[in-house]
């Protein structure tokens, strides 16, 4: 069973707390890059890639990474490259 675009929403804004988590989640605008937003440098983002991996199971290439630079991309991408539960 896939998971919705909501369930994926909160995974993507619950890991976003592990890696940012000085950072209002609240006021994140969905189309707006993340490093334009929260305080998050080039290792921050590979974090956060590769705890994606691990709680969602998608294998995400580094050709693939500028599809996750926002909140809108990353529901997205996710949704359309997730593996059943």
């Amino acid at each position: 069973m896939a998971r919705t675009k909501q369930e994926i929403r909160e995974t993507v804004l619950r890991i976003l707390g592990e890696v940012a988590p000085e950072a209002d989640l609240s006021q994140l605008k969905p189309d707006v890059n993340f490093r334009d937003q929260l305080d998050i440098d080039s290792m921050d983002f590979l974090n956060f890639v590769i705890a994606l991996h691990t709680a969602l199971g998608v294998d995400i290439p580094e050709t693939d990474y500028p599809h996750l630079a926002s909140l809108a991309g990353c529901i997205a991408y996710l949704s359309e490259h997730q593996v059943p539960r």
